[in-house]
């Protein structure tokens, strides 16, 4: 229990230490008019109070990942809880930081318009794919989780087609229509109940008989997976996860100052590392390797978040924590399509003021992934892991190039950035069924290679922009907007 609750301290703390250096080293300034006031038009870019923000922001990037994610992630032990408190501080809250604050600078753009100003047109091009894949998987599987947790609380009386279809409709509805509609209005219920159960099941724990292991390095899985690098794909929300990379834009385009970024940014990736670090507990106190593997065999995740809510709460509260676990994966599967859909239309310059051209972009994503539902859950987590994890990289490289450029502290985001780029290169050249099979050792040999060449081409792009003047917000390159903003 002491290092559950030392970890949950070092999450708050550091939100009030390290947020406030990592914002010192950005810099943001109250006088630049952002986008919500720049590009208003009353769908995408609509000025919104910084509460009401920081609340999509957690709901939009706090999906089935901090839940689903570190109850996998229990199988290697309390290994895990290093992995999301270290990550989260020091990788995660940086990634997205600074992916929202670099967004608000450019007028709310997406991450494959940032990757295009600062690595080139290619990187925009390689980002383009790489977000919408990861768009698309979040919202297939973000559709599928929650309806088949909701088929287990209603004892399989609803047809599980059914609630996917009620979900697909709410989703839609959510792409298409302004976002101070739908989103705006049912996210603080949605937030009620999240915090209302996750909270719940987090006291339960406490005040229960059952035991929260303390810290040790030795890997526990029962299938004896290696820690390094599987882990760190294993455990992406929560910890760090591009998929926020794709979420953030949404609200840089709703922020009114600039200051209210690391509330927003740096605040609600804490708040899911400690969501994170909840379910993680849970998981290892009520469950030992083999039963946790089993169970996850059987039934997904959904099983465990079911089990462990009844367990700690009882059925009343049990269900108020099933449904705080319904929400989180809601509320990322609505913002992923309206992200998708956004990105899209900034790639093909669409204007998406008009309902017809977001429908003409919607119902093929929509019927797109409507086709991968009937794909095996495993395989979709599988490569919603990897394309999440090299969606991360790629943000941070493209942080990393901002404050390089702009002269700032740019070890800040580097470091993480090499480090999630070795990960992800490792485990492509190891994983099997991804990837292309190889010894552990060679994967690893091999992940350094590559991640020394990306280095290498990073910096070679890095004193060629410093020596164009590369500009890299928006304001530089036109004349400044500024603006008094109550």
């Amino acid at each position: 229990m002491i290092t559950f609750l030392l970890a949950i301290a070092l999450l708050i703390i550091a939100y009030f230490t390290y947020g406030k250096f990592v914002e010192k080293v950005f810099g943001p300034k109250n006088d630049r008019l952002t986008p919500a006031y720049a590009n208003k038009d009353g769908v995408d870019y609509v000025p919104m109070g910084k509460q009401k923000n920081a609340l999509i922001q957690l709901l939009n990037i706090a999906g089935t990942g901090p839940i689903f994610g570190p109850i996998m992630g229990a199988l290697y032990g309390p290994v895990a809880f290093l992995w999301i408190v270290l990550g989260a501080i020091f990788a995660g809250a940086v990634h997205d930081y600074l992916t929202g604050m670099i967004s608000i600078r450019n007028r709310g753009a997406h991450i494959p318009e940032l990757a295009g100003r600062f690595l080139g047109k290619l990187s925009k091009h390689l980002v383009n794919a790489f977000a919408l894949l990861l768009l698309l998987l979040v919202g297939t599987v973000f559709v599928t989780t929650p309806a088949s947790l909701l088929s287990a609380l209603l004892d399989g009386k609803v047809a599980l087609g059914i609630l996917i279809g009620a979900i697909f409709l709410y989703y839609f509805l959510s792409t298409i229509l302004p976002i101070d509609k739908i989103i705006g209005r049912f996210y603080p219920i949605f937030g009620a109940v999240l915090l209302l159960g996750t909270l719940g099941v987090g006291a339960a724990l406490l005040l229960s008989d059952y035991s929260i292991p303390e810290l040790t390095l030795t890997n526990l899985h029962p299938a004896e997976l290696p820690i390094f690098p599987i882990l760190f794909l294993t455990i992406t929300c929560g910890a760090l996860s591009g998929f926020h990379a794709t979420q953030s834009p949404i609200i840089s385009r709703t922020t009114k100052k600039e200051n209210e970024g690391r509330y927003i940014f740096y605040g609600m990736m804490i708040a899911e590392a400690i969501i994170a670090m909840i379910w993680a507990a849970a998981a290892m106190s009520l469950f030992d390797g083999q039963t946790l593997q089993s169970l996850i065999n059987e039934g997904t995740a959904s099983l465990i978040v079911n089990e462990v809510s009844m367990t700690l709460l009882g059925a009343v509260g049990g269900t108020i924590a099933v449904l705080g676990a319904i929400v989180l994966p809601i509320t990322s599967g609505d913002t992923a399509f309206r992200a998708a859909r956004s990105i899209i239309a900034d790639y093909l310059h669409i204007n998406q003021s008009k309902l017809a051209k977001r429908l003409a972009i919607a119902l093929p994503l929509f019927a797109l992934s409507f086709l991968l539902t009937k794909i095996d859950f495993n395989i979709l987590w599988r490569y919603f892991s990897f394309a999440n994890q090299g969606t991360s990289a790629l943000a941070l490289w493209i942080a990393t190039m901002y404050l390089l450029v702009k002269g700032k502290n740019y070890f800040i985001s580097l470091i993480p950035a090499l480090f999630i780029t070795d990960m992800v290169a490792t485990y492509i050249l190891f994983d099997a069924n991804l990837g292309f099979g190889l010894s552990y050792s060679a994967s690893h040999i091999g992940g350094m290679v590559i991640t020394a060449i990306i280095t290498v081409v990073f910096f070679m792009k890095a004193k060629k922009n410093k020596a164009e003047g590369l500009q890299v917000d928006y304001e530089e390159d036109n004349e400044p907007k500024t603006r008094k903003i109550i």
